[in-house]
């Protein structure tokens, strides 16, 4: 059965047609406008008008950055898009005036069941998935289950408390894992190197043409990857946040394999070598127990996707 997977972005949807092997068949994207959910849900359906004209759907799936809520139709509460306790499920089905099928599932669970189900974690049983982009999301398999919580906002691993009054939230609370292990975590810190340390920051200011609020996470990536020293720096300190946050997931899930994915993995062995070995060093009674891979995520961009069609056929 084809299932039609829609990635939704703070200003813009991404959707495919994706077929029971977690192949995208066609593929297209809208831009939207984040406060008017009204637009979000026009052009949803705009895209399902496009892309069933060649193929019968079987079903919708629709990844949102958010909480949603238990039975899968509504998102409870998003940081970027005027969602409050928004039945996006039946707007959309409203719209499109069929009966296919249509199930909302938050954009981290979606992209890390793809990759469970179709990239690096097909061979694993127990997996944590964390995806490093503007924040830090996550996805739990347990037992090749997705677990979401009784409420339906389970793996919001990016809200522990890892250092206390720590760096201001923006859930509200201070000192979560994603102030320290995010691209928006990597490009604080390097704008905050830029100004105190600018005689090492050369690297990163001549590609952002010596400003440091025009500094971005892509560019200090590429600054290492020419083998800048500071931005190496950077980049290994948030692998280690990254490697020390998972063996503290480690203790409580035991998963046998972690994947990271967003931006931040195009830096490659520049973030997992510092990640894998902050990893081991923090994680619990290491040497007597097996440890889990970490590994970069295989589906890119398009993982959210794969990942919300698949899941709206289960």
């Amino acid at each position: 059965m084809y299932a039609i997977g829609v990635d939704i972005g703070g200003t813009k949807i991404a959707a495919g047609v994706v077929d029971e092997q977690g192949n995208i068949l066609a593929q297209t994207r809208v831009s939207t406008e984040p406060d008017d959910a009204s637009s979000i849900d026009q052009a949803i359906s705009d895209v399902y008008r496009e892309l069933s004209k060649d193929y019968e759907v079987g079903a919708i799936g629709l990844a949102a950055a958010g909480f949603v809520s238990p039975d899968r139709t509504s998102v409870l509460f998003a940081p970027n898009i005027a969602w409050r306790d928004y039945p996006i499920a039946d707007r959309v089905a409203a719209l499109i005036g069929t009966d296919v099928p249509i199930v909302v599932e938050n954009d981290a669970n979606a992209a890390g069941w793809a990759e469970f189900r179709f990239g690096v974690g097909q061979q694993a049983s127990d997996m944590l998935m964390l995806t490093v982009g503007t924040g830090l999301g996550g996805a739990i398999i347990v037992d090749n289950k997705l677990v979401r919580g009784r409420w339906g906002v389970a793996a919001e691993v990016g809200h522990m408390r890892v250092v206390p009054s720590g760096h201001y939230c923006g859930c509200g609370h201070e000192g979560c894992w994603e102030q320290y292990a995010s691209g928006s975590a990597l490009v604080r810190d390097a704008k905050a190197a830029a100004i105190a340390r600018p005689r090492e920051a050369i690297a990163i200011l001549d590609l952002a043409e010596g400003q440091v609020e025009a500094i971005t996470g892509p560019l200090v990536t590429r600054a290492a990857q020419s083998g800048d020293p500071l931005s190496i720096e950077l980049l290994a300190d948030l692998g280690r946040w990254i490697g020390e946050g998972a063996a503290s997931v480690a203790a409580l899930l035991d998963p046998e394999l972690i994947v990271i994915g967003g931006g931040v993995g195009a830096a490659g062995d520049l973030l997992l070598k510092p990640a894998r070995e902050a990893y081991g060093s923090a994680l619990p009674a290491r040497g007597h127990r097996p440890e889990a891979r970490i590994e970069l995520a295989a589906l890119g961009n398009e993982a959210g996707i794969v990942g919300a069609a698949d899941l709206a056929r289960i």
